[in-house]
């Protein structure tokens, strides 16, 4: 089973100093997309102005516009699911986990980075980054680029695959699955949960880790605490799990 999971604005600095480059992710033939999206946010960067990059960068503190708008490449790298920071990492808590658990994570969740594209948690070349979600570098739109260039190679991927969609909403931009999956909602009182969410992915994900699962069948059956199934919908090929939040 693949989990595909939402990144993080928030990032963990350091690292290690190392050039990316072909083998550095998932998907190698399509490097070449990845770089031309990095050259277009250097490029980008180097030329905005102090106002369009706090636009881009959301924030408008001169010292965090400063530190990212140097060279990204010249930058650390790290592994992939150490970079992120975050609600759902930190309910993760991906570094107090066994190292078979940890392998699980590594090889099964799919992030889709605003930046890189979809990476596997463990692919070790992901610099520090800033990219504030939506965001067009002028008016290049990222997630139209990856969706059109990644897509075919996500399904071949995925085909003999079950899979879990832990993304936000907005991630489906980047990759739409063309086969059938499953997703997850959460109330609470009633009402959908939408911030706190993230923190519930993180959870999930902790979970199927700690228990090996490898099927959507494990993914019904299994109780999380604090959760209770109260609907189970099929829209065309999506099956979407409503959680009540017990507390």
């Amino acid at each position: 089973m693949k989990i595909l999971f939402s990144p993080s604005e928030a990032k963990y600095s350091g690292g290690t100093n190392k050039q990316i480059d072909e083998n550095s992710f998932i998907f190698k033939d399509l490097f070449k997309y990845r770089l031309e999206i990095i050259n277009k946010y250097q490029n980008f960067i180097s030329k905005a102005t102090n106002d369009e990059l706090a636009k881009l960068f959301g924030t408008k503190k001169q010292n965090i516009i400063d530190y990212y708008k140097t060279d990204i490449l010249t930058k650390p790298i790290k592994k992939a699911i150490s970079r992120y920071d975050g609600v759902a990492f930190d309910y993760l808590e991906y570094n107090q986990l066994k190292s078979t658990e940890q392998n699980y994570i590594d090889n099964n969740v799919i992030i889709f980075s605003n930046l890189f594209g979809p990476i596997l948690a463990k692919d070790n070349a992901l610099p520090e980054y800033k990219l504030k979600q939506g965001e067009k570098l002028g008016s290049f739109c990222i997630e139209k680029f990856y969706n059109q260039h990644f897509s075919k190679t996500l399904d071949e991927y995925l085909q003999n695959e079950d899979i879990l969609d832990l993304r936000a909403a907005f991630y489906e931009k980047f990759y739409k699955i063309s086969k059938p999956y499953i997703t997850m909602k959460f109330i609470k009182n009633g009402k959908v949960v939408s911030h706190f969410a993230k923190a519930y992915r993180g959870i999930i994900l902790k979970n199927l880790a700690k228990n090996s699962i490898k099927t959507i069948d494990e993914v019904l059956k299994y109780k999380f605490d604090n959760l209770d199934i109260i609907n189970i919908e099929k829209i065309k090929n999506k099956q979407l799990i409503t959680y009540n939040i017990i507390k």
